[in-house]
């Protein structure tokens, strides 16, 4: 019998598994099409897994008071799980390799449309919510408040870039289906595919955490508006980014998929 620790030590396993492969997932040029779909499976298992093991946060669902910081994790976590559910089909539709049985379940079409798109808010979703979880997880640190503040500007700085790089390679183009595929460079180096991939994704782990500040309550004893300050600084800073870097040539990347 599982104790109430195991399985939150097990979640918390299986999240950082799924964040390492969500990376991978949105590095199609680096895995290439094989790969990339046995990796979704891993994924689509993994998710599986993590929901049995969320079967008490299910059944308390309905039950006691709703504070803002649960209700955005609620809604964080439908929606994430919601984004998993499209992807994970919509991929299995266009399956070639891992389950070739799919293929065609549902219109290619609308399948290779809503595979990108739902991809790409799983990423937003799946940053958010581990950042919505950092608060929690660092709660028992013992950093005086001149390190936390530091740290803070730090990862604004790191956060901002990545959300330069969100707009730079094009993420909201596809989150909104205005473009069919994603083009991909495929002459960049595969560590800096990967890397560029962990800065966005802690652009939306740096928001997270600041919501999860902003909703905690009094309890916390956190200025909001610091939260608030370091939101926008990182938003200000990724903006000056936009402005001052060129966009390279999209002629030069290699396809899309």
């Amino acid at each position: 019998m599982l104790t109430a620790n195991d399985i939150i030590m097990k979640k918390k396993i299986i999240d950082v598994i799924m964040t390492v492969l969500l990376l991978f997932l949105m590095a199609y040029q680096v895995t290439g099409e094989v790969l990339h779909e046995w990796i979704g499976i891993a994924m689509t298992v993994l998710v599986i897994v993590h929901q049995i093991l969320n079967r008490r946060w299910y059944k308390g669902l309905f039950k006691g008071k709703y504070n803002a910081y649960r209700i955005v994790t609620t809604v964080n976590n439908i929606l994430l799980l919601c984004a998993f559910a499209l992807t994970a089909f919509c991929g299995m539709a266009m399956s070639g390799y891992a389950v070739p049985f799919l293929y065609g379940m549902t219109s290619i079409s609308f399948a290779r449309q809503f595979h990108l798109a739902m991809s790409h808010w799983a990423f937003i979703l799946m940053g958010l919510h581990a950042g919505l979880h950092i608060p929690a997880m660092i709660s028992k640190w013992k950093l005086n408040k001149t390190v936390r503040m530091i740290c803070s500007v730090v990862f604004a700085f790191i956060a901002g870039y990545g959300l330069f790089l969100f707009v730079r390679n094009k993420m909201p183009d596809y989150m909104f289906f205005k473009v069919v595929f994603a083009f991909l460079d495929y002459e960049k180096a595969k560590a800096l595919v990967i890397l560029e991939n962990l800065l966005m994704l802690i652009f939306w782990a740096f928001i997270g955490n600041h919501i999860a500040n902003l909703t905690k309550g009094k309890s916390e004893k956190r200025n909001p508006l610091l939260s608030v300050g370091l939101i926008l600084g990182a938003i200000v800073f990724g903006a000056v980014l936009l402005r001052l870097i060129p966009d390279p040539n999209l002629n030069s990347f290699g396809g899309g998929w």
